[in-house]
């Protein structure tokens, strides 16, 4: 039975590096970044623009799903309401499939320190450790299932993942 991985969290929870480990853990695997389906500049947030995002990333899943190719298909995006899951697992064709949601969570010291890493890198603004701090604790609200990053590598999560 084909699974469809949906892995949430909160920005710098690890989930892109995560995805990328299980993809390769995995059996005949496939991996899509949500923010691939809306990486453009200046970003910009409408109405509009939210309604393309969700039929990209639900005109790619579901071409992942019908593609016999493939047995695992892992999708990764912020997701911090249930209604956005929601929305997307209703636009997906997942007869025949097991969908498994997951969160990622880590401790708010663990969050700060990853994010400050990468705003020191320079691959994130500023900003965005007090937008992710503000979101962390609405992902232990969702209805999936709650992996703790804090203090596993990528690896560790990958393979709790791939055992659900």
């Amino acid at each position: 039975m084909k699974r469809l991985f949906i892995i949430g969290g909160t920005m710098g929870v690890g989930k892109s590096t995560v995805c990328q480990e299980l993809k390769t853990m995995l059996p005949n695997s496939v991996f899509l970044d949500g923010d691939w389906c809306w990486d453009s500049s200046p970003f910009q947030v409408t109405d509009e623009t939210k309604a393309m995002v969700i039929r990209n990333i639900c005109a790619v899943l579901n071409n992942f799903l019908a593609c016999s190719a493939y047995e695992n298909v892992i999708f990764c995006w912020v997701m911090h309401e249930q209604s956005i899951i929601d929305d997307i697992v209703s636009r997906l064709d997942t007869a025949g499939c097991h969908v498994v949601t997951v969160s990622l969570i880590c401790s708010e010291q663990e969050l700060v320190s990853r994010l400050r890493k990468d705003v020191a890198a320079g691959t994130r603004a500023p900003d965005v450790i007090e937008r992710s701090l503000q979101r962390l604790p609405l992902y232990r609200k969702l209805n999936t299932m709650k992996v703790d990053t804090s203090g596993l590598s990528a690896t560790e999560v990958a393979r709790e993942i791939a055992a659900l």
